[in-house]
């Protein structure tokens, strides 16, 4: 009898493992807490690598579907300082391996993937409990519950599933992000688009960044980074827009004002998203009937391996599971095994990035990183 297969979560990772059970023939059910698949916006642009995510698609069978919404030219990546000046400039010639589409839309061709009913919408989990001999039951805000053999956690940096393996809370790690668009780009802000480029631009120092990154059309995507406390941002009224976006744009007071727009001439409010990370090397003794995927397993600060990483233990958790029919535990086992030392040195590399990014050598760390010669 095959496993019915419990996820929760319905992000890329928790997809992309519903997909390829499907395609293997096992029963899933996956909850989400939000209410529909539009019921927020789902992120921006994300860079889809050859070495990871797109073999999780391929392990799909969705990499036509892939291909169709790539936007082309948006690997073009350029690093400037504060007065505008470009420092690094490299063009998207074709050849990259890391095709940019928007999160939105990958995740869209995921659920278009599997069969009506398989993600239960409005199904925010409460709380989740042991009955012992590898069953689990989840309880959802509304009273509901669900008993399940196999229960996997896909619920990002919060989840509810991982107090069940592992005791590691995600910590601060000193710096948040705050996102905003500007529309009509290249036409209401030209000097800001031309900036900006094709692709990504990233205007570094010690301690701070501005980036631009332009998705579909003339929507330019503004990520502000600063290395601040918590309670430095705390002490900013978000619910003010424009006096929240003056008081980031103060800490960047002398830099370019094509780039300042960004922040100060943005059509949307600006979001404040902490940064959280959960220790580089986390890893749990086996749990029977229990594992975990993507943030939930492996959070890291933003280093552009998230989703890859997300959807391909997702893909090879299924293949795992098709591999041992019958055999949960060995299945777990032979996901886990390589998991664990693949996402502690993603982590480990990132934080090296960051350090590039935002540490005392910013910029010309970055840039001697991707001109060849760090």
């Amino acid at each position: 009898m095959t496993t019915h297969v419990t996820i929760i979560g319905a992000g890329l990772g928790g997809l992309v493992l519903a997909r390829v059970l499907h395609l293997h023939g096992f029963p899933v059910t996956v909850y989400e807490g939000e209410a529909s698949p539009t019921a927020r916006t789902q992120g921006g642009m994300l860079d889809i690598h050859d070495y990871n995510g797109q073999l999780a698609l391929q392990d799909a069978d969705l990499m036509e579907e892939f291909r169709g919404i790539i936007l082309e030219g948006r690997q073009a990546l350029r690093f400037v300082d504060r007065d505008g000046n470009v420092l690094l400039e490299k063009a998207d010639d074709g050849t990259g391996g890391r095709p940019e589409v928007q999160r939105a839309e990958l995740r869209r061709i995921l659920l278009e993937s599997l069969p009506d009913g398989t993600v239960r919408w409005g199904h925010k989990v409460s709380g989740v409990r042991s009955l012992g001999a590898g069953a689990h039951e989840v309880t959802f805000a509304d009273g509901s519950t669900v008993t399940t053999d196999l229960l996997v956690g896909a619920d990002g940096a919060w989840s509810k599933v991982r107090p069940l393996l592992s005791g590691a809370k995600p910590r601060y790690v000193g710096s948040s992000v705050v996102e905003s668009h500007l529309y009509d780009a290249d036409t209401r802000h030209s000097a800001t688009a031309k900036a900006v480029g094709g692709g990504s631009m990233l205007a570094l120092a010690p301690g701070k960044g501005i980036m631009g990154h332009r998705e579909r059309g003339e929507t330019l995507h503004t990520y502000v980074s600063l290395a601040r406390p918590q309670e430095w941002f705390a002490a900013i009224d978000f619910t003010d827009a424009d006096a929240a976006a003056a008081r980031i744009a103060a800490e960047f007071e002398g830099w370019a004002p094509e780039l300042t727009a960004l922040i100060t001439d943005a059509d949307t409010a600006p979001v404040l998203r902490p940064l959280f990370a959960l220790p580089a090397e986390h890893r749990w003794e086996r749990v029977p009937g229990a594992t975990l995927i993507g943030d939930a397993a492996h959070l890291s600060a933003p280093n552009g391996e998230g989703a890859n990483l997300a959807m391909l233990d997702g893909a090879e958790l299924g293949q795992a599971l098709a591999a041992h029919p019958g055999d949960v535990e060995a299945a777990l086992a032979a996901y886990e095994r390589p998991m664990f030392p693949r996402s502690a040195k993603a982590a480990i590399d990132g934080d090296k990035l960051y350090e590039l990014m935002y540490g005392a050598e910013s910029p010309q760390g970055m840039v001697d990183l991707f001109s060849g010669q760090g």
